[in-house]
């Protein structure tokens, strides 16, 4: 079974009504996540789950950076695309303690996704160009993002419900990039979301997380992320 629970990241349009909408031109995403500790492994049998970050273009393909947890143990972070496992970062893994930036970046002058990732503790890089092949079924792919997901999913093989998580962790500095120079477009300018939309598969049911200490600091939304319960993903503004 599939399940997932989280936010999906916007801007309030300034208009006066408060309606939170995600901006135009934007071409990349970023956000960091520190593993703050290790709650154990209660992972069923040959289940994972996952930390998202999630980018969609205006066609509703996603482009995801995750940090993904298995039941044996196997902990790392993946870039995928259209729901395919594109690359597992070896130089780079997961260690309590330590946070880590996360980026996507869609370039259509060289017709590629960069995915990014840092240790910002011991400032280790490592970087994944997935180069696409426009000829074929990508011919009409948009280079422009539409919205962008932070929460967590869960694979259970065995059962119907999802488990507790593995990491207890913060995400902060949600931004996304947009494209400033037409002509040039690896000059981007990062801008932070201020506002989430709850949102979950729709089963109305209990996730064994809570999300916590919901905030803005530096003009970012950050969160965390502990065990407890919830039946939805993050609002803000509080209302």
């Amino acid at each position: 079974m599939h399940f997932w629970v989280g936010s999906f990241c916007g801007i309030l349009d300034g208009g006066g009504n408060n309606r939170p909408a995600f901006p135009t031109r934007v071409i990349a995403a970023a956000d960091v996540i520190a593993l703050i500790g290790d709650i154990g492994n209660q992972i069923p049998d040959k289940s994972w789950m996952l930390y998202l970050f999630e980018l969609f273009n205006n066609q509703n393909i996603a482009i995801e950076l995750n940090l993904i947890c298995q039941f044996d143990n196997q902990d790392y972070f993946e870039a995928i695309f259209n729901g395919v496992n594109r690359y597992r970062f070896r130089e780079v893994s997961p260690v309590v303690g330590h946070s880590y930036l996360r980026q996507i970046i869609m370039n259509s002058q060289k017709e590629c996704i960069s995915y990014l990732l840092e240790d910002r503790n011991t400032k280790q890089t490592e970087r994944f160009d997935l180069q696409l092949n426009m000829g074929e079924e990508l011919s009409s792919f948009v280079f422009e993002a539409s919205n962008l997901f932070t929460g967590i999913e869960w694979w259970n093989k065995i059962g119907d419900f999802p488990y507790p998580i593995r990491y207890h962790v913060e995400v902060s500095q949600l931004m996304c990039g947009i494209s400033d120079n037409p002509s040039d477009f690896e000059s981007i300018v990062y801008a932070p979301f201020n506002t989430l939309i709850p949102n979950s598969e729709g089963t109305n049911m209990q996730y064994p997380i809570s999300f916590h200490n919901l905030r803005m600091e530096s003009g970012c939304i950050c969160y965390g992320v502990k065990s407890g319960n919830c039946k939805n993903g993050m609002q803000y503004p509080f209302l």
